[in-house]
Parts: C-alpha cells; structure tokens; sequence
C-alpha cells in the first residue's frame, strides 16, 4: 500500500506545489477582466460561485473516466498508479490549468478557436471539422451506455431511455448554464467525490491489500497485443490527460469571477479526478485479490468494467454503493454527454460568429447536432468507443501544441514544461496506429516503435518550424 500513499500524497502536494508555480508562470491577475463580466450574456456567460464551478468542471471532465478507464489500466498493475500519478500531475493538470487559462484570456472561446490563432488557419480547420464530431461521438456514447444500463435495470425498452435521455440533453444544452447544469451538476459532483472518499475508507479500513510496484515484469495481461507502451496511455485517459477536458474548460471560463480561480477550478479539478482514478485502481486490484483476478474476472465479463464497478460498491459500500454505482454508470456519463453536446453549440456558434442570447439562434445550431447524436447512438457501440478513445488522446496532443506555442510567444524560458508531454503524447498516439490491431495492427515490434518514433519527429519538427516562425514574427497572444 506504500506506492498508493506515496502516488497519492504526490497529487495532493502538487496542487500547492507545482499549482503554486504555473499560477506564476502564466501571470495570475486578479485584477484582470474576465469574460462572465466583458461578455455576459445570460445564457453562457455567466458568473457562478468557485465551488459551483470547481464541482461542474470535475462532472464535465470525469464522467466514468477516472472509473472505467482507472480499473481497466489497473488490469496493467501498480504501474498503473504512477501513470495516473505523474500524467495527472505534469500532463493532465497543467494541459487543463494553462488552456482554461488561454481561454479565460481570450473571452472564453472554444478549443477550435485558441488552437486557431496560436497553431495556425489549417489546424485552425482541421479542429472546426475534427472536435465537433468528437463531441457528438462523446455525446452518443454517453447516451447509449446510460440507456443500456436502465433498460436492462428496469426492464424498460432501450428506445425509452435514449429518447428520455436524448430530451434531457437537449434541454440541458438549449437553457441557460444557471438553469439546469449550475443546480444538479454540484449534487452529482459531490456523489462522485463521496463515493471516491467512501472506497478510500475502504482501502483504509477493510480487510483489502493493494499491491506494490516491485517489478514490471509481470504487470501487464496479452502483453503482445496490449503492450504497457502505448496501451496504458491510452486506455487510463481521464485521470491522467484527456483531450476532451479542454473542451470543457471553456464552459466555465465563462463563468468565472476572476484569473485567481484558475487554480482551484481547472488544476484542482483534474488533481481530483487523478486521485478519484487513483482509488478506483487501487481498489480494483485489492477488491479481486491482485492484479491477476481482477484480470481473470475481467476477461470473464468481456473486460465490461461497469460490472466491476456496481460489484464493488454493492459488496464494499451495501446498499449505499447501490447508489452510488447507479449515479457513477449512469448518471456521470449523461452530464458530461450533455456538456459535450453544449460545447459543440459553442463551438459551431463561435465559428459562425452566431450569437447565442435568443433561443431560437441556440434552437438553430442544436438541432442538426442532435439529429447527428442520436442517428451515432444506433451505431454499434463497440465501433464508436474503440476510436474514441485514440481520438480523444489525439486531441490532447493538438492542445498541448498549443499550450508550447502560447508559451513560446510569452518567451517563456519554461515552455519545456508542455513541449515534453507534447512530444510524450506525440509519440504515444503515433506508435498506437501501428501497434494497434484497430489500425495498422503491426504488435508491440521493434518496427511499430520506430515508425511510432518517425512520425513523432516530422510531426514536432514540422509544429516546431511553425511555432519558431510566429515568435520570430512577433506575433501576439
């Protein structure tokens, strides 16, 4: 239990520490004008209290993520918890902290656009086409996965729930921020951070031993066709760097009070959701009496991780981790399907210059991405989610570009600080499209590594010339 206190109490002290500096290293102004003040409008860009903000930005990020994703990455062992450890802390965090940042600075804008004006017009297009698909596919996925599990609980036909759930986000996306998201999303944030304490007691308290990292030799399941590298740093996403949580932050860039929350809301939110990942690991591999039963029951139930979820809450937490596996499963996925279909509102809207204020504008965009939605949720779900996951990864890499450019362009001596996890991230989705049977499927072989490792160099090497040139330039932030 030594390397899940030590990687735990890492996160905790990051936040102060490393929290501490990029607070510095961007310039914190309290004193700065924010959009929910320059831009209010009544329906977007609205000011919120810190702590509604904090708990609305970790359901948007979280979702199942730190749970599905931490337990299937635990089928890896203790390595695991330094992923989720050190990507969390040098990857996730400061990714989510410095572009909620960037767009806080540039009057809450969306992914597409930040990533527009510090990586150029054809980046600029390629994510006006690339995100918004992104988040329909995030939306769909978070509508069939939800309806499933209803249906089969209540016994209620799948086509029920989809059209309950599909109504519920489009009233969501369609009404203010303050109507409906700034009112539930901080009860069900909450339930996310209490179930995380309750199986942190658990750890704690039961009769439950969680593995040591002592060696890597017998860590990783299939390792031929699920090698560690790049495997693990796609499968453990949320909970240690996601692209989709840039696409989030905006949201609430819009709704804060001032730069200093920054911090609290986009660093803290991410540190949270690595230590919710963290103790879903953890107990995982406790739970099922080591890294190898958690894999024996894994491959029993077609690695379905939301039957390892409800079968540890009901046996650790009884009647309470009933309802909270049901709010994890279902309830966490549909927010954060939800805000994925009102970033891609947002995204459109931003790109269209449509002003958002009448409803019947909101109506207008809304509507063809729901269409989009719901055609994507009678798509076999096996297909959407095995692309998702390497496409959300991919994104995150886009992002962490930008981040080295904006810093760039600041003459940042400490740009290294994203530079690394872009080249890192770089190279972990490259090697992936070799090595992966979903696309060129060559296996962990010393030619997928190279390859992997090629493209890595033309890609940074290209990113790199550009962004040189804009700083040459002079060009502003």
């Amino acid at each position: 239990m030594i390397t899940f206190f030590i990687c735990l109490a890492a996160l905790v002290a990051a936040y102060f520490l490393y929290g501490a500096f990029l607070d510095r290293l961007v310039g914190i102004d309290a004193k700065a004008d924010v959009p929910s003040k320059s831009c209010y409008d009544g329906v977007d860009y609205i000011p919120l209290p810190r702590w509604r903000i904090f708990l609305i930005q970790l359901l948007n990020i979280a979702g199942t993520g730190p749970i599905f994703g931490a337990i299937l990455g635990a089928c890896y062992g203790p390595v695991a918890f330094l992923w989720i450890t050190i990507g969390g802390i040098f990857l996730g965090a400061m990714h989510d902290y410095i572009s909620g940042v960037i767009s806080l600075r540039n009057g809450g804008k969306s992914l597409p656009e930040i990533i527009g004006k510090y990586l150029g017009r054809g980046m600029h297009r390629f994510t006006l086409v690339v995100i918004p698909i992104l988040m329909i596919l995030v939306g769909a996925v978070f509508i069939v996965t939800p309806s499933q599990i209803l249906a089969d609980k209540t016994n209620l036909p799948y086509i029920l729930w989809v059209g309950v759930i599909i109504v519920y986000y489009f009233v969501a996306t369609v009404l203010p921020v303050d109507k409906i998201i700034a009112k539930i999303y901080p009860i069900f944030g909450a339930a996310l951070i209490f179930m995380a304490v309750a199986l942190f007691g658990v750890i704690l308290f039961g009769d439950y031993s969680v593995p040591e990292l002592v060696s890597v030799d017998n860590m990783h399941f299939n390792a031929e066709a699920l090698p560690i590298v790049p495997t693990l740093f796609i499968s453990i996403a949320c909970g240690a760097i996601s692209g989709f949580h840039a696409t989030q932050s905006p949201l609430m860039a819009r709704c804060m009070n001032n730069e200093r929350e920054a911090r609290p809301i986009f660093f803290g939110a991410m540190i949270s959701e690595s230590v919710v990942a963290l103790i879903w690991a953890a107990i995982a591999m406790a739970f099922f009496g080591g890294v190898d039963g958690l894999n024996d029951f894994m491959v029993a139930n077609n690695s379905n991780a939301g039957v390892a979820v409800s079968l540890i809450s009901d046996t650790t937490l009884g009647t309470i981790g009933s309802i909270l596996a049901i709010l994890g499963v279902v309830v966490a996925p549909i927010t954060s399907g939800d805000t994925a279909f009102r970033s891609a509102r947002l995204i459109i809207a931003d790109m269209l210059g449509y002003d958002q204020k009448p409803i019947y504008k909101r109506l207008i965009v809304s509507l063809p991405l729901f269409v989009i939605g719901v055609a994507i949720a009678f798509v076999d779900f096996d297909i959407i989610w095995r692309y998702f996951a390497w496409s959300n990864q991919a994104l995150s890499v886009i992002t962490l570009w930008m981040i080295t450019a904006w810093l760039m362009r600041r003459g940042s001596r400490w740009s290294i600080i994203a530079l690394l996890p872009a080249i890192f991230m770089t190279y972990v989705c490259s090697s992936f499209v070799f090595v992966s049977g979903q696309f060129v499927g060559m296996g962990a072989t010393a030619e997928a590594y190279i390859y992997g490792g090629a493209v890595t160099a033309i890609i940074a090497g290209l990113l790199m010339v550009n962004i040189r040139k804009d700083v040459k330039r002079g060009a502003k932030i």
